[in-house]
């Protein structure tokens, strides 16, 4: 899996979602991107909500959606 770190200005046009899988109000939130609209089509966005300005990990649709399925599946619970 190929994953590259970048900021808030490289990635204009993305458009965050806060993650379901984030918690309630802690503050311990993780936003996911749409991509589309930006030079990094096919691929996900992954930031911190605290930190918008922040980098940002940015992973192949492909694997992301690999990711989510085995989060979704209970693979990662301890």
């Amino acid at each position: 899996m190929t994953t590259k770190n970048l900021t808030a200005p490289e990635l204009r046009g993305a458009v965050w979602r806060k993650s379901s899988y984030s918690g309630g109000s802690e503050g311990q939130c993780v936003e996911i991107a749409d991509l589309t609209a930006t030079p990094f089509a096919g691929q996900r966005g992954i930031r911190d909500s605290k930190n918008p300005g922040g980098p940002a990990l940015l992973i192949a649709k492909g694997s992301f959606a690999i990711f989510m399925t085995a989060v979704k599946a209970g693979e990662f619970d301890s």
